[in-house]
């Protein structure tokens, strides 16, 4: 979004006919950081304003940030917008949203400071309203760029702001588009919906990929397109190099849904769910390569069995070793709780006769929380956790590639040390468990002799 005025030009209107511009929707996020700075850094955990407001002491740290988001807001939309009226319009859209926001929040502490109401009970309902001020600000500075174009854009809110009616999502978006023309008019809508479902309880900052699908659903899409800064490909190519990776141009949910797991997300799954159902076919594509079809995603199997992509993800491996866990019930139950408790996502997990381990992507603090927990209910269990990275292989059929064992040997091969591999007999993803220092190592090595070379002879290990 941050490029937006290079996308009206392109992929918006490009060499387009005025007739054919429309019968189009567009569903923004935010522009690149406001969500961090409205919420939290997505990687570093650096507190925004969500976070500091609902950890203030009386120091008010919250009214700072959000300052912040206003400067970041207008220095946004001032790089993209070049017209003066423009500008100004932009610059009070901001002003009213950020002013709004903090007199809610100050009212809402004001209320919890008697005993009757609690803070915590609120914030959800805080972190969506916050949440929405990022894609309501893109949506209005993207229909302000295009009807200076002119394009007849239309500002489609469903953020819910000063909107007092209590709707599903599917309400929400029949209002949002009850008299909407889509043979005349191009609506730009936010990508955060408020509804009683409540997006972010649910898939937290996944939730614009749900509003998507839910309008390609409700319009009867003939293809949901998610224009991304890149091509799907076969791995990262800032680190196997551009040459080296192939784009997938055609792949199923199977591995859609693997890629998700592994933190590199085509689509939400329930997202893809909700395509699927509505028959609506979804497409991948490089936002700033609008002249390449990208990378189709269906439910058709593979032609021919392979590995299509390597990517790889940091995580604690959290061990539960206890000698008398065999033919006992009960271990995995509660670990299971803990870490549901303390909200830390299991990527994988395996298990043998004393020994549970669950691979989690989790802040350190988050799995040492869960660890003291098992240590109450198991006082003689031997309870550690170790920072790992998962380099995870996957493609729609892995039957008989012998990817398995020509994984370990390539990676042996770069000097690699493994220290945990998993398979499950759906054959559609392998998991190599590694330190994090290789994880990019084992990725490249990976990647050549599985995608770029998969015919190459690796050197051979006794089993």
């Amino acid at each position: 979004m941050s490029r937006i005025d290079e996308l009206v030009e392109t992929l918006i209107i490009g060499d387009r006919k005025p007739e054919d511009l429309y019968h189009r929707v567009f569903v923004v996020s935010a522009f690149g950081g406001i969500t961090n700075l409205l919420l939290e850094h997505k990687k570093t955990g650096t507190p925004g304003v969500f976070a500091l407001f609902s950890n203030d002491d009386n120091d008010h740290s919250w009214l700072d940030a959000l300052t912040k988001v206003s400067d970041a807001m207008s220095e946004a939309h001032n790089a993209v917008l070049t017209e003066a009226a423009d500008q100004s319009a932009a610059d009070d859209f901001v002003r009213e949203r950020i002013e709004g926001a903090r007199s809610v929040l100050f009212d809402l502490r004001r209320l919890c400071s008697y005993g009757h109401f609690r803070l915590s009970s609120h914030m959800q309902i805080v972190r969506e309203l916050l949440s929405g001020l990022g894609e309501a600000h893109s949506a209005f500075v993207t229909s302000l760029m295009l009807q200076r174009a002119g394009v007849n854009a239309r500002f489609v809110d469903l953020s819910g702001w000063r909107d007092e009616t209590e709707c599903s999502l599917q309400e929400r978006i029949a209002g949002g588009f009850a008299d909407v023309d889509l043979a005349r008019e191009m609506p730009i809508v936010t990508g955060y919906a408020q509804c009683r479902e409540g997006l972010m309880k649910e898939y937290d900052r996944g939730y614009s990929e749900v509003t998507f699908s839910s309008i390609a659903a409700y319009t009867q899409a003939r293809e949901a397109i998610i224009h991304k800064e890149f091509h799907l490909s076969s791995a990262d190519p800032n680190l196997v190099g551009e040459s080296s990776v192939q784009k997938l141009g055609h792949t199923n949910y199977d591995v859609a849904d693997q890629l998700s797991n592994m933190g590199m997300e085509a689509i939400h799954p329930n997202a893809a769910k909700t395509l699927r159902q509505a028959s609506v076919a979804l497409r991948v594509t490089n936002a700033f390569d609008p002249g390449d079809p990208g990378t189709l995603i269906d439910d058709e199997a593979g032609e021919a069995a392979g590995v299509e992509i390597i990517t790889g993800l940091d995580v604690f491996a959290l061990e539960l070793f206890e000698q008398d866990m065999v033919g006992v019930k009960g271990y995995d139950a509660t670990a299971l709780e803990a870490l549901t408790r303390h909200n830390v996502r299991i990527v994988s997990k395996t298990s043998n006769a004393n020994t549970i381990t669950h691979y989690v992507e989790a802040t350190l603090k988050s799995v040492r929380r869960v660890i003291a927990e098992l240590e109450k209910a198991y006082p003689s269990a031997d309870i550690s956790a170790r920072s790992l990275a998962l380099v995870s292989a996957i493609g729609r059929d892995l039957s008989g590639t012998r990817a398995f064992s020509r994984g370990l040997c390539a990676l042996e091969e770069a000097g690699i040390g493994v220290v945990a591999a998993h398979q499950t007999p759906r054959n559609v993803d392998i998991q190599f468990a590694v330190d994090r220092s290789d994880a990019d190592k084992a990725i490249k090595a990976l990647h050549e002799v599985l995608i770029e070379e998969p015919s190459k002879p690796v050197l051979n290990v006794a089993a």
